[in-house]
């Protein structure tokens, strides 16, 4: 037997490692492989701190499997057909009768893994695939007519119901063997290499780390006031754990195991505090069922069919401020320069920006959710085309084409006292509070020539957004 690790970097709750180790020989070595696939990687618009990111945990998985008496080897394919060529070539020159991996979503690996299951199957080989990036699995949560809910808030609702009728599985930690394999050493030298401090990701821990003291921390003393810091961009009020789930090195089962072991009642408590944080996962699991139920999504196309053939502006010139943080909106230079800079964007700052390059600027969604794939370290394929088609309302249960942010009174409300913009934008400093939100209407007075001129007036871009999406 053969264990394939994929988007499952992680030897806690891994239904594939558990299968793999209750049906191979404790006492004889056990092989699995992870392919590094950054060209792979690089097509799909993975991020380099992603990759990066990835890249530290299947090191450091080596050593960890060492302890269980499993070799990792890490190979070097390119694209999926070298995948495919090395695993037929492999299971026949070792007899290999089951090759057992984590499933994933997306349309392209589910074609790959399509045609292997035959390839390996006229050879006598077994693939089997077993899921482990949602709490529920896909396809139980459905509507009275056995299909996919359109809303979140129904689907939230029987999502809720089912796991308290039914429960969730949860695997555990497992134990280390009392067999040791030695690490080999260039594993040991890469992995000193990535987790080192010049490392592109090195400023989020390894896995182990953050399940061990970050995550239990938060819920200890952050979890109950995030429905409100939530979403002050200025403050530390947020988890963190995107990149981990998005990478599929920590599990969501554990996530909520832990979280029920300390709010027991907490899946009947949605008006609570705590309740908030859940139901972004919740929302994870809403957009995961999405594009298992509508592969097209995967292809970038809008979910509501009557958006596809929207001719958008697209120009140019605007985009690449926006991409840059010029745009003269203080709030949205900041939020863009915080992408650019750490890897990563506050989840409020996230819809802002969004907005307004798909509202104010009339740019289409899919080069907005490119360039966040592109520089995300959680970027995943997922979460983020659900969270692009709702600010650009052609998504399932998005926002409606009329709601518009203002940035400046977003501005105004989670960043009132131009913190988080002062952080970023250390030339609008000298401002006031009051100030800070408008710095583009003091550039006729010249009383600020350290900034751009904003490259839209929100008031004209507002009427023409609708009456561009009413047609």
């Amino acid at each position: 037997m053969l264990l394939w690790f994929r988007n499952d970097l992680r030897t806690h709750d891994n239904p594939a490692l558990h299968y793999f180790l209750s049906q191979s020989d404790s006492e004889k070595p056990r092989k699995a492989i992870f392919f590094v696939s950054e060209k792979k990687w690089q097509q799909h618009d993975w991020s380099p701190i992603k990759i990066d990111f990835v890249k530290r945990h299947a090191y450091a998985l080596v050593k960890e499997l060492a302890l269980l008496n499993i070799e990792l080897e890490l190979i070097n394919a390119d694209d999926f057909s070298q995948q495919k060529e090395y695993l037929r070539d492999y299971c026949q020159q070792h007899n290999i009768t089951e090759v057992v991996a984590s499933s994933e979503v997306e349309f392209n690996e589910q074609q790959r893994d399509k045609a292997l299951y035959l390839e390996l199957k006229a050879s006598g080989t077994a693939l089997t695939l077993l899921e482990a990036d949602v709490i529920v699995p896909k396809g139980k949560v459905l509507n009275q007519s056995g299909i996919m809910y359109k809303v979140f808030t129904p689907f939230k609702r029987a999502w809720l119901t089912y796991v308290q009728q039914a429960g969730f599985e949860y695997l555990g930690k497992v134990l280390n063997s009392s067999v040791r394999l030695a690490v080999p050493s260039h594993a040991s030298d890469t992995n000193k290499e990535c987790d080192s401090q010049e490392s592109l990701s090195s400023t989020w821990p390894l896995a182990t780390f953050f399940e061990q003291q970050i995550l239990p921390s938060f819920y200890q003393e952050k979890i109950s006031t995030y429905k409100h810091n939530r979403d002050i961009p200025s403050v530390k009020g947020t988890s963190g754990i995107s990149p981990y789930l998005a990478a599929g090195v920590i599990s969501p089962r554990y996530v909520l195991r832990l979280l029920l072991n300390k709010y027991p009642d907490l899946l009947l408590a949605s008006d609570s505090e705590e309740f908030s944080w859940l139901n972004e996962i919740i929302w994870r699991e809403f957009y995961r069922n999405l594009i298992f139920h509508e592969p097209r999504l995967c292809k970038h196309q809008c979910y509501k069919e009557n958006y596809q053939g929207v001719q958008w502006h697209n120009d140019i010139t605007l985009f690449n401020a926006w991409c840059q943080g010029k745009t003269g909106y203080p709030l949205v230079d900041a939020a863009m320069r915080q992408l650019n800079q750490t890897g990563w964007m506050h989840n409020r700052l996230r819809m802002v920006v969004a907005s307004f390059l798909t509202k104010h600027l009339l740019i289409d969604w899919r080069l907005g959710e490119k360039y966040f794939m592109q520089h995300l370290i959680d970027g995943d394929l997922a979460s983020n085309n659900g969270g692009w088609q709702w600010a650009a309302s052609t998504g399932c249960d998005a926002q409606p084409y009329f709601r518009i942010f203002n940035p400046i009174r977003q501005s105004e409300r989670f960043d009132p006292k131009g913190k988080f913009i002062r952080k970023y934008i250390p030339e609008l400093e000298s401002l006031s509070d009051k100030e800070i939100h408008f710095p583009h209407q003091f550039i006729a007075d010249n009383k600020l020539n350290i900034y751009w001129p904003a490259i839209v007036d929100h008031k004209e871009a507002r009427l023409k957004a609708l009456a561009f999406y009413k047609v």
